[in-house]
């Protein structure tokens, strides 16, 4: 089974300050299509976030939906999306400290943060927005409340677009890195058979996990740094660095998706 994993925005979605190449998502949509690929979203993003995504982008719709941060999986088959109650079982099994109410009392008061939408929440996701020039501060403070009291794992990133850092608290169990493991166990398929393509801060677990990694051209400084970094201490790790040389593409975005599954053999 070849399996396309990728992130949504700024990832497969040209929502940056890039340019983007004209016709790339449709390109996207035909070579998956056209090669049996299973391809799957792993994004932050939630169901109906990414439901508008499609809609607005014309991205296809994936196979397999690992949302809210991959706290979520959904499959979609005949227009319709099913929840996979079998993950929930296995995070609550895998993780059975995981309290999202317990953090929340837990850092309620902490000074340059504050909590997202509803919306954004969810029994396995505990999401909070950051004052970027205060993250330090905020990070230490979380830490010294929650680090290795929940089964949790604390994930920062920032949004270069908006100006925004982003929190989320997730069980260990439960994150982008874990929900395509357990996509991959499922579809009988080596991780090192399965590509990853991501470009900001909570694509780090899944870039540096054992996967086929794929950074796209626009991805953040900061992310390149820390996957450089792992490959250097683990150089079994794979990870391809989009360099916008292939088939008339940029890099960006999609380019940057289509570049490393064609690196990997994805499309033949």
């Amino acid at each position: 089974m070849k399996i396309l994993a990728t992130d949504l925005d700024r990832t497969l979605l040209p929502n940056g300050s890039w340019p983007p190449d004209p016709g790339a998502i449709d390109l996207f949509n035909e070579l998956t299509e056209k090669h049996g690929v299973l391809v799957v979203y792993v994004t932050g993003r939630n169901l109906v976030l990414t439901e508008n995504a499609i809609k607005e982008y014309g991205v296809r719709y994936p196979d397999i939906l690992c949302s809210d941060v991959g706290t979520s999986i959904r499959k979609y088959k005949d227009g319709e999306w099913k929840f996979d109650d079998g993950w929930v079982e296995h995070v609550k099994r895998e993780s059975p400290k995981w309290d999202a109410m317990a953090i929340r009392d837990a850092v309620t008061g902490i000074d340059g943060m504050r909590e997202q939408e509803s919306e954004h929440q969810n029994q396995f996701k505990q999401s909070y927005y950051v004052k970027h020039d205060k993250k330090d501060q905020v990070l230490q403070k979380v830490d010294e409340l929650v680090k290795a009291k929940f089964d949790e794992v604390i994930v920062y990133s920032f949004d270069s677009q908006d100006g925004k850092g982003l929190l989320d608290f997730l069980p260990a169990s439960a994150t982008k890195q874990t929900a395509l493991e357990y996509v991959a166990e499922e579809f009988d398929t080596a991780k090192k058979d399965v590509v990853f393509c991501g470009d900001s801060g909570n694509d780090i677990f899944p870039l540096t996990a054992g996967f086929s990694g794929v950074l796209v051209k626009n991805a953040d400084d900061q992310l390149v740094e820390k996957v450089k970094k792992a490959m250097n201490q683990n150089p079994d790790l794979k990870v391809y660095f989009a360099k916008g040389d292939s088939n008339g593409l940029k890099g960006y975005y999609t380019s940057g998706v289509i570049e490393g599954a064609y690196f990997y053999g994805v499309f033949d």
